[in-house]
């Protein structure tokens, strides 16, 4: 028993007359006839009796009508569900996100293509870049939200948006009581900083152009542990606007004063080449909203 023959079966049922069956199935009515034999041969009971009225579906054929017209519908979902997936409406995306990434606009991104693609369940992985760059490779994620710029040939970087510097301070410390803070009153601080080259590169370029050398200490695992110490008062660090969101208890954010342009960008990538429609789905998701930051600002 396969499906073309559930599908001449429930033509027959449907119709109840062979002659209107085969003409809907555009097919001769000895072939259709054969198929209902051999079908009921295969299944050694009788689906219909033939009347003089027509064809007149028996018990047992009620029966397997009921499994038929279940398992067509699943085939036609199943057919819809895979056009969807195709036009990049349906399936899975598995996306990569690490510290402050997750603050500012990735749940906005996530939320806007959840309402425009309801039939696509996205994953996200919290792993580090040189962790997410093998999964990449690997398939198992399809693109990277990261601060971090990897310069990889067959990895292509996009920006999302840039954020301004803030500078992230125990709420206890002198400083705090001002609105906005002189880089240069940071020169006798601990500067803390996470595990990106480019964000310790980026606080030595700041101090730097506000005449000190900064004090830097070792690396930390993400901005989002170097914020959660300066709340204890062992250093200051420079943190992504959108860190505001998360309100860690004894911490101040403040703007900053400063000679240089001061913004933390952000990136997504993904592998060159990736055709995948959900990919590009999602693409189109983080234009549109880049786009929209963009009118804003002006």
């Amino acid at each position: 028993m396969d499906l073309r023959q559930l599908n001449y079966f429930a033509a027959v049922a449907e119709s109840k007359h062979l002659g209107r069956a085969a003409e809907r199935l555009h097919l001769s009515q000895p072939p259709l006839t054969r198929q209902i034999q051999s079908l009921e041969s295969e299944l050694g009971v009788q689906l219909f009796k033939r009347t003089p009225r027509g064809m007149e579906v028996t018990s047992a054929g009620q029966e397997l009508l009921q499994h038929a017209l279940s398992i067509r519908a699943l085939v036609e979902q199943a057919a819809e569900r895979t056009r969807r997936a195709g036009r990049g409406e349906a399936g899975r995306l598995d996306v990569g996100v690490y510290g402050s990434a997750m603050f500012g606009i990735v749940p906005k991104v996530l939320a806007a293509f959840s309402t425009a693609h309801p039939e696509v369940q996205v994953v996200l992985h919290h792993a580090q870049t040189p962790v997410q760059l093998p999964a990449l490779r690997q398939k198992r994620v399809q693109l990277v939200f990261e601060r971090l710029l990897p310069e990889e040939p067959d990895v292509q970087v996009e920006r999302v948006c840039s954020e301004p510097v803030l500078v992230a301070l125990s709420a206890d410390h002198r400083l705090a009581k001002d609105k906005r803070i002189d880089v240069a009153q940071l020169r006798d601080e601990t500067v803390l900083i996470g595990s990106s080259p480019s964000g310790a590169a980026q606080a030595v370029e700041l101090c730097r152009a506000h005449g000190f050398e900064p004090r830097i200490a070792p690396p930390l695992t993400d901005v989002v542990t170097a914020t959660l110490l300066a709340a204890t008062g062992t250093g200051v660090t420079f943190v992504p606007g959108s860190m505001t969101n998360v309100q860690f208890p004894g911490i101040a954010y403040r703007p900053i004063k400063t000679r240089i342009r001061a913004t933390m960008d952000l990136h997504c990538f993904y592998l060159r080449g990736d055709g995948s429609p959900l990919l590009a789905s999602m693409l189109k998701t983080i234009r549109s909203l880049r786009r929209e930051l963009a009118a804003t600002a002006r």
